[in-house]
């Protein structure tokens, strides 16, 4: 009995001590449409910002690793900028078993972080479209300078970011934007000479099917994953698919 309690005594007077998470996260890059230069700055920013949380990292480009079996090591699969052709059906690597299994991971509370062109993919499979919260349909021409602007300022997904920032990217349009969606930031349009007077979706959160989604429309350029703005934003995004 003396030495149980002493025992307790010890471990009461432990200072905490973080544990690991035990968590791995997949960051997946494969295209089969447009291949953005900006690919290996984003996989790289993603992974310091998953190891800095303590995660495992696996990067891929095979698409089989999209198997139940493989999905059930990780907490959540980052996609960065991973285009289809939309007008190629056979340009998909999301078919048949691997569809079920993303399903599946989402279903058992998976998360999900989407950069950019995560959404320039996969138009011929309306899931994923549900996924994500919209389809690319258009962006201006070039990586014009606009103004961003947080549409919940309290949000824990916005933490850390000014109310509006002017900032470089390739701006998209989506025709599908779900409005369902938790909206967290929008461009103004007329800041990037566009004559649209309504505020563009460049960011949100939505849960979906059990699972958690972050998706950012922003994250064209390699200079993207060199901003303080842009890595605060992916990382609270990371962290709030993670439930941390």
């Amino acid at each position: 009995m003396t030495r149980l309690l002493l025992l307790l005594l010890a471990l009461f007077a432990t200072p905490a001590v973080a544990q690991p998470t035990g968590k791995s996260i997949l960051i997946y890059s494969g295209t089969t449409g447009y291949r953005h230069d900006s690919i290996p700055a984003g996989v790289a920013a993603v992974r310091k910002l998953a190891e800095d949380r303590g995660l495992t990292v696996v990067a891929s480009e095979d698409p089989d690793v999209f198997a139940d079996a493989s999905l059930r090591r990780f907490a959540a699969i980052a996609l960065v900028s991973t285009t289809t052709d939309p007008k190629k059906p056979e340009s998909e690597w999301l078919t048949g078993d691997r569809q079920a299994a993303l399903q599946a991971f989402m279903k058992r509370g998976g998360g999900v972080l989407a950069i950019h062109a995560a959404a320039d993919s996969h138009y011929f499979w309306p899931w994923y479209g549900h996924l994500i919260g919209g389809h690319f349909a258009r962006h201006p021409q070039g990586t014009p300078t606009g103004t961003v602007t947080l549409t919940d300022p309290a949000n824990g997904l916005v933490t850390g970011l000014p109310a509006t920032q002017r900032r470089t990217d390739e701006w998209y349009y989506f025709d599908d934007y779900d409005p369902t969606a938790q909206l967290l930031i929008t461009l103004d349009p007329q800041s990037i000479g566009e004559k649209d007077v309504n505020p563009n979706p460049v960011a949100w959160s939505r849960e979906v099917d059990g699972g958690r989604v972050f998706y950012t429309a922003m994250g064209h350029t390699t200079e993207s994953y060199a901003e303080p703005y842009f890595l605060t934003l992916v990382g609270n995004g990371l962290d709030w698919v993670l439930k941390r």
